[in-house]
Order: structure tokens, then sequence, then C-alpha cells
């Protein structure tokens, strides 16, 4: 039996769920939503992640006997919610953008309906898988922009938890990349793998020439030869000399990178190896990677940066409750509430949200509604089934989640792609059911 996911939450959830059961209101009909107020500074777009990972973590949120007795053990609950709690089950429905769409502030990209209770114990659940997976898709959507069509590969997985190393191949690989050095990744989600060999390798034998022969002999001359141990220059020509014109690639690992690529092209070409690869790695970001665009290179490899967002490790998402049914009809349709924090204040009623685009299909605007939208020429609605009275209905192959992100992308303006620090790509507008038109339209951002 796989293992539950109900304790990886905070407590507090638990807490108000105990105060909720006994004032009544846990059963009062609710509407979260998931957004960030704003993008990372700089940045002009973002990435939804995470999506698949969650459907299968909320199917296992379930509290065991030993879970529930650890819990009274420690006075988080009393008996009575723990008995509420054996019994959990998330009945409600979910709406959220397709995993690989992109989004802006104040995006609603996910729409969790239910009971209070039943939705609030989710809060921690949901914005830790999706502020992970959400963080790395955009730096990873951002490096394989700047690779221009060249192959990225994900090689983070010493530079991260082990459990997060697994999460950030899947995120990398649904924002573009072509795949992983991590086996887990490869097992459980399907995503191609890869790998040759490190410095240690050549170390451990008696001599280049003994290593790179033992690599050869092993993976074929299609394998990729790690030449920066010792002398570059040297180390290419006995590649050469051994696999001939048919190896694979190199890799350099270290050094002036934009220098030894064409160094290293000139040397390959030199020697007949006119096909041979170069794949370049050593603390790449999106930036390094941009900075090689005119270099010989057929490949990146990129770990730290990746694993870590490039700096940006969180997506900012935050889990709100934006509707509650009335004290007098607490199963009745949701009213809107807001909270109105200094410098977090959110806007209440449950949203809806389209893209609309230009007459070539460029994407103009994030258009954010209280009420169902009508739809107009170029509207791309956003919002889609993902649990239905508690069922999951939305999972999807992770190819299909990838597809989804290389349209997503391609229909944002041309600028939105652009590595310089700048503003979302496209405005959120809001629209409150109040007859507003494009005059009076806030800005999410703004407003929030």
């Amino acid at each position: 039996m796989e293992p539950t996911t109900a304790l990886l939450t905070d407590q507090y959830e638990l807490t108000m769920v105990q105060a909720a059961l006994r004032s009544g209101a846990a059963h009062r009909r609710c509407v979260f939503e998931v957004f960030c107020r704003g993008l990372p500074a700089g940045r002009r777009y973002a990435v939804v992640g995470g999506i698949g990972r969650l459907l299968d973590a909320l199917e296992r949120f379930r509290f065991a006997e030993d879970d529930l007795d650890h819990l009274r053990q420690h006075e988080v609950v009393d008996d009575n919610t723990a008995a509420w709690l054996s019994t959990y089950r998330f009945r409600g429905d979910i709406h959220g953008y397709g995993e690989g769409e992109c989004f802006f502030p104040g995006s609603p990209i996910l729409v969790v309906e239910s009971t209070f209770a039943e939705a609030v114990l989710l809060e921690t659940l949901v914005l830790s898988v999706l502020n992970h997976d959400s963080a790395i898709a955009a730096a990873a959507a951002r490096m394989t922009t700047a690779a221009a069509g060249r192959p990225v590969i994900e090689m983070g997985s010493r530079r991260t938890h082990e459990e997060a190393a697994v999460a950030a191949a899947r995120a990398a690989y649904v924002a573009g990349f072509a795949t992983t050095s991590n086996l887990a990744a490869g097992r459980r989600y399907g995503i191609p793998t890869t790998g040759t060999s490190a410095h240690a390798f050549t170390l451990v034998h008696d001599s280049e020439r003994d290593a790179f022969r033992a690599q050869l002999d092993a993976l074929g001359k299609g394998t990729t030869l790690l030449v920066d141990t010792f002398d570059v220059d040297e180390a290419v020509r006995l590649a050469v000399e051994l696999a001939g014109a048919q190896l694979g690639a190199v890799r350099l690992d270290s050094g002036d990178l934009l220098q030894l690529a064409h160094r290293v092209r000139r040397a390959l070409d030199d020697l007949g190896a006119r096909d041979t690869r170069i794949v370049v790695t050593s603390d790449l970001d999106e930036y390094a990677i941009a900075a090689l665009a005119a270099a010989p290179v057929d490949g990146y490899g990129v770990g730290t940066a990746l694993v870590t967002g490039s700096g940006a490790p969180t997506a900012g998402l935050v889990y709100k409750l934006v509707a509650r049914g009335k004290d007098e009809q607490p199963d009745g349709a949701p009213v809107p509430v807001a909270k109105r924090s200094v410098g977090k204040p959110s806007r209440g009623g449950r949203k809806w949200a389209v893209r609309r685009h230009d007459d070539a299909g460029c994407a103009t605007a994030e258009m954010v509604t209280v009420n169902a939208p009508s739809a107009r020429p170029g509207d791309r609605e956003l919002l889609v089934p993902l649990v239905v009275g508690g069922e999951v209905v939305g999972r999807e192959p992770i190819g299909r989640a990838r597809e989804r992100h290389e349209r997503a992308r391609a229909e944002l303006p041309p600028h939105a792609l652009q590595l310089s620090r700048g503003e979302p790509a496209i405005p959120t507008l809001y629209d409150d059911g109040q007859g507003t038109s494009p005059g009076d339209t806030v800005n999410i951002e703004e407003a929030q």
C-alpha cells in the first residue's frame, strides 16, 4: 500500500478543522483559489507545474490509524476531530489550469470547491507541490527558450533533496527539457534518461587512454566522452583516435566554455569527426546558455540552477478562501469573501479565466471574471475539470502537458521570451460582473 499524504501538512490546518467542527462552520460550502500576487522580479510569465503530482497525492490523502494515534498522542486533535479525520475523503470539485499552461499575476490556476473542512485541509499539500514544481517549470522554460531548439539535459539530482530531484526532473520535462539523469523520474514518469561518466572514471584508470577505451568498449562509439580532466586538446585528439569519426559526443565541464567550444569544434572537424556533438555543462543557467548561442554547442546539461528555480525557488502561490455559504444557508451558493490585509488583500468570488488573443493568435490579456465568461472570438478558456465529486478526472500523460506548454509559450508575445527584466508579458484584467468596460478594467497585480 502506498504511503498516505495526509501528514504532509501544517498543524494549523487541523486546528482550524477542530475549531470549525465545534462552531459548525466546517460544513459550509466554500471556494478556495490558488493564485500569485506577482511574478518573481523581472519574470514575464510563469508556468503551471505539478498538477499531475498533486492529483496523485490527493488520492492518497487519507488518515491512517497510526497517523491518528500520533495526532491524539501529541494532542494535535481531540477524539471527535480524530473520528472525523478517520473517514476523510475529499468529495468536492477542483478546476485548474492544465499543467504546462502559462499564467500571470491573479490567474486563478486552481479552484477548489467543497466544505470548509474538506478544502482547508488541502492547503499545505497543494501549495507545497505547485509552488515547487511551478518554480522549476518556469526556470526550465527560460532555459529551453535560451537554448533555441538545442536539447537541454536535467542533471540536478545531487543539488537538492532526493524526492525534490524527481519532481524537478518531471517539471523540467514538461517545460521542454529533453532528458534527465534521474532514473527514478525515468521510471515513474517515462522521461527519457541519459548519462555517461564523471571525472572520477577517468582518474580511476591508469591513463586517459585506458578510461576512454573502457567507456567505448562498454557503451559503444556513440557515447559521450568527458574531455576536460587534463588537457582538452590532447583528449579530443585521443577520443577521435580511439572512436573515429563515429564518436557520438564530447563533454566540456569547466573553463571558458565559449572559447573551448570553438576550439574543440575546429579540432573535431580537422580530425574528420564533423558529426561529433559538443555538450557543455558546469553551473549553467538561462543566461549562460544564452551567452553560448553563437557557440558551436549541440546540447546543454543543467543542474543547480534548474533545481533551485534559477533564483526563484518558489512560485509565490497562495491558497485563499474567496467564497463561503451564508450562515443561514450553510449548503447554499457561496457568497464572495475577501481579506483586506495590508499588502495581502484578495478578491472575493469564484473566478473563471480566459486568455484573449488577437487575430494572429498572439495572447493579449488574461481575463478573470466572477461570472462564467461569454466566449468572444480569440478567447481560450483556461480552467478545466480536474476532480469532480471527489473523483480524479483530469489525469493525463505527461506528454500532453509538455505539448500544452509548447503551445502556450508559442502564443505569448515575442517580448515575453526575453531574458531581460520586464513586466508580465500580458496584463491580467478583472471584470467583477458590474458591466465594466475596457477603460475601467483593473490590473489585478496592482489591485492586490
